[in-house]
């Protein structure tokens, strides 16, 4: 239950933080953003990161009936690359990481601590790994989740992955390769399930 000493200290304290914290990680920043708690941000020279209106980012477990293990993340690793959430997409706890394009569209919603990245971060044939740089992203490594998608708690998104509008994602799955609009996908790697079922009619 939230309390209202809670909803007190948020406003008073962790947004402008938060605000602020956006601001001068030079984050694109549309109308009415709700952020609870205070995310970490970071941006690539010459990169973008653009929060579309109405976005929520939930950095604090009190928010949130599942908890997060660590406030929301949004980074932009190379110069070029861009990392935009959709209007009214909301984020509890979740990793975003972009060496080239991840793209989110509108009314998306993330269970607690998904992840979502458009590289390896480390190369996998060559070695030594140790300290090698960010693999050269490609086109085909980017990543689009389309409207009204919906990525259940601790999943993880892969480079090169398209999830079509109006998807849901089960809880804990890794989507390794792209989903149909209007799937529902689960498990390690992710596979189909069945197609989404329009919502029933309130009873008379």
């Amino acid at each position: 239950m939230i309390r209202t000493r809670d909803v007190v200290v948020n406003r008073l304290l962790e947004a402008p933080r938060a605000r602020l914290r956006l601001r001068r990680a030079g984050v694109e920043v549309g109308p009415a953003p709700v952020l609870l708690g205070v995310p970490l941000v970071s941006r690539a020279p010459d990169s973008r990161i653009v929060l579309e209106r109405g976005v929520t980012l939930v950095s604090s477990s009190r928010w949130t009936a599942l908890g997060v293990s660590r406030p929301t993340i949004l980074r932009t690793l190379l110069p070029g690359a861009e990392l935009v959430i959709g209007e009214e997409s909301g984020l509890s706890g979740g990793v975003i990481c972009a060496a080239h394009s991840v793209r989110i569209g509108a009314r998306v919603l993330f269970g607690a601590d998904v992840i979502v990245t458009d590289t390896d971060f480390h190369p996998i044939d060559s070695i030594p790994r140790h300290r090698a740089p960010v693999p050269e992203p490609r086109p085909r490594d980017a990543v689009v989740i389309e409207d009204d998608v919906f990525v259940g708690a601790r999943s993880i998104v892969l480079k090169g992955v398209t999830i079509g509008a109006g998807s849901v994602v089960g809880a804990g799955s890794v989507v390794t390769r792209s989903v149909p609009p209007g799937s529902v996908v689960a498990g390690n790697p992710a596979r189909v399930l069945r197609p989404t079922r329009p919502a029933e009619a309130p009873a008379p």
